[in-house]
């Protein structure tokens, strides 16, 4: 399969296009939407996101990701292969937690260009044939490559993505945080529950998601209407004592 997360939003014309370019070159590989509404230039808040989802990912799988405020510049194109997995898409972060968190890892810079590549279009014009070649089992042309380092936290204690129910995810994963623990969201300290139905309607709380990231939540309502959550509101994590 390939995978898509981008932070192009689901309207306009820029999934549909990259979409139709694997069509064209991998017909026969299944395309799969993971995320469109990654937090739009934040590949800093994203990594948090793809290094939790990428889970989702067989062998020879492709998760093809597009946050890329540098298109066009000195940023390098990126191929990274984490695990027997491939992930393709800009050297500018977006992978740093999947290359910390792999077992075996290598990188490369992506040296093949297409006849035409537009300045600020690289998911279409590059990402996607790359991706569309690897689906497929042929050689991609690319050069070992050291990625951008970053001095990212290995955990971020910030909300990093709201869904369409109002919940907040950080980039926390629940592994590392003590059970028990105080989230602290502005003035409010919210306590951790299981899931939803273990508090009554109306009340705060937070949780570990199905994909193992610490996740803010409101039984029954929204916690970024209630909080004021968007990606980068900080949250403070408490002892229980």
């Amino acid at each position: 399969m390939i995978f898509l997360a981008t932070d192009f939003g689901s309207a306009g014309p820029y999934t549909g296009q990259m979409r139709a370019m694997l069509a064209r070159l991998a017909p026969k590989i299944d395309v799969i939407d993971l995320f469109s509404d990654l937090p739009a230039f934040k590949p800093d808040l994203a990594a948090y996101l793809l290094a939790t989802y990428a889970n989702v990912l067989e062998i020879d799988d492709v998760l093809l990701a597009v946050v890329d405020p540098g298109v066009g510049s000195t940023r390098e194109p990126l191929v990274l292969r984490s695990d027997n997995r491939w992930f393709v898409g800009p050297d500018n972060g977006l992978f740093e937690l999947i290359k910390r968190r792999s077992r075996s890892v290598t990188c490369d810079r992506i040296t093949w260009r297409p006849k035409n590549l537009s300045a600020s279009f690289h998911g279409r014009d590059l990402f996607a044939p790359v991706a569309a070649s690897l689906a497929l089992g042929k050689p991609v042309e690319k050069e070992p490559w050291s990625p951008l380092k970053t001095d990212w936290p290995d955990d971020l204690a910030t909300i990093v993505y709201v869904d369409h129910y109002g919940n907040g995810m950080t980039g926390l994963r629940g592994s590392e945080v003590s059970n028990g623990m105080i989230m602290q969201i502005g003035n409010d300290c919210l306590t951790q529950a299981r899931t939803f139905s273990d508090r009554p309607k109306g009340q705060a709380f937070w949780y570990v998601n199905a994909n193992g990231l610490v996740e803010i939540a409101v039984h029954g309502d929204s916690a970024a209407d209630r909080f004021g959550l968007k990606p980068g509101f900080p949250v403070n994590v408490l002892s229980a004592s």
